[in-house]
């Protein structure tokens, strides 16, 4: 039995590192809930009055929270982000030479 450990180098997006399906939809979700909760511990929010914020409930909250996000989309999110109070801008650009498609990025 081999006591060696086998590393390997990111690609910067866990989901598409685990070969997983719709791996950037996944990255941005996940980056995008990340800030809503960043949102919410800082205005010290509970998830009750961050659900009534939202226009949702607190389960929802809760399970967003904990990165469960198969019943968020994107726009959905984004508009999350919007009723907290942060403005959310997309800007498109031509990709970087070296690659050979386009990606999206959550800053």
């Amino acid at each position: 039995m081999s006591n060696q450990n086998n590393v390997f180098t990111s690609s910067g997006n866990v989901f598409a590192d685990l070969g997983l399906a719709n791996s950037e939809d996944r990255l941005i979700k996940a980056r995008l809930a990340c800030k809503i909760s960043e949102i919410i511990a800082s205005q010290n929010l509970t998830q009750v009055e961050a659900a009534r914020i939202l226009g949702i409930d607190q389960p929802k909250i809760s399970a967003l929270t904990r990165g469960k996000l198969k019943d968020f989309s994107i726009s959905r999110l984004i508009r999350y982000l919007n009723a907290l109070g942060s403005d959310v801008e997309i800007t498109v650009k031509p990709k970087q030479e070296n690659c050979t498609s386009g990606s999206t990025t959550v800053v």
